[in-house]
C-alpha cells in the first residue's frame, strides 16, 4: 500500500524490455515495492546509486510506459504505523488519463485530465485519486473528464510543473469508490448518494 506522497523524483536510466533502471538516493531492499509514477513494481537488482525494477506484460500493457524516461515520481510501500497524510492507495494502475488543459489560479494550478468513461463512475467530487502517483482531491467531475487544483507546494515538488498538455498520465481511482461500486452492483443496497457520503469521512 502507499498514501500518494512521493518520496523522490528519480532519474531514468534506462528502460529496456521490461527493466527499468533507477538512479536515486532511496536505498530499497531486493524484493520491496516501489511505485514509479504510481505503478507497483518489484526491486531485482540493487546498485550503490540506484535500483532496478520489473515490469510484468500487465504492467507494461497498463501504464503510460512513454513516460518512464528522464524523471519519474518514486514512493516506498507503506510499512504498518507509517502515518497517512494522503489516501490509501495500492499502486494498480486503473487508467491512463490525458491531460487537455492547465489553468493557473490565484493560489495553484488547475488540470484537466480526461479519462476512459469505464472509470468515469469511481470519480467524485472532493473524492481522492491518483495521478501519476500523487494524490490529489478531484474538485470538479464532468462528463469524461475532471479537474484537479495542485496547490503551489505540490507543483513545486513533483514533476507536474513540468507536464505539457497531451501528456498521458497514470490513473488509480479512490480505493473505497471501487469497493463500495462493486457492493451496490451487488446489493443495490447503495445509493450513490450514499458512496459519495461515506467517502467524505474516508
Amino acid at each position: 500500500m502507499f498514501n500518494g506522497l512521493i518520496r523522490e523524483i528519480a532519474t531514468v536510466k534506462f528502460f529496456q524490455g521490461h527493466i527499468l533502471s533507477l538512479k536515486a538516493d532511496y536505498c530499497p531492499k531486493l524484493g520491496d515495492s516501489i511505485a514509479v509514477n504510481g505503478a507497483c513494481l518489484s526491486v531485482i537488482k540493487l546498485y550503490k546509486d540506484g535500483f532496478d525494477l520489473e515490469l510484468s506484460k500487465e504492467s507494461r500493457t497498463k501504464i503510460a510506459i512513454e513516460n518512464l524516461k528522464d524523471k519519474v515520481h518514486i514512493e516506498p510501500a507503506l510499512r504498518y504505523g507509517d502515518r497517512i497524510d494522503g489516501h490509501l492507495m495500492q499502486g494498480h494502475i486503473d487508467a491512463i488519463g490525458e491531460l487537455i488543459q492547465i489553468q493557473k489560479n490565484e493560489n495553484g494550478v488547475d488540470f484537466f485530465i480526461t479519462l476512459p468513461q469505464k472509470i468515469m463512475k469511481f470519480m467524485a467530487h472532493k473524492g481522492s485519486i491518483g495521478i501519476d502517483g500523487v494524490s490529489l482531491t478531484i474538485n470538479e467531475v464532468f462528463k469524461d473528464k475532471i479537474r484537479l487544483t495542485i496547490i503551489p507546494i505540490t507543483f513545486r515538488e513533483t514533476l507536474f510543473k513540468e507536464y505539457k498538455i497531451g501528456r498521458k498520465i497514470n490513473i488509480e481511482s479512490d480505493l473505497l469508490a471501487r469497493y463500495l461500486y462493486a457492493q451496490t452492483n451487488q446489493t443495490k443496497g447503495l445509493s450513490w448518494e450514499d458512496v459519495e457520503r461515506i467517502s467524505y469521512l474516508y
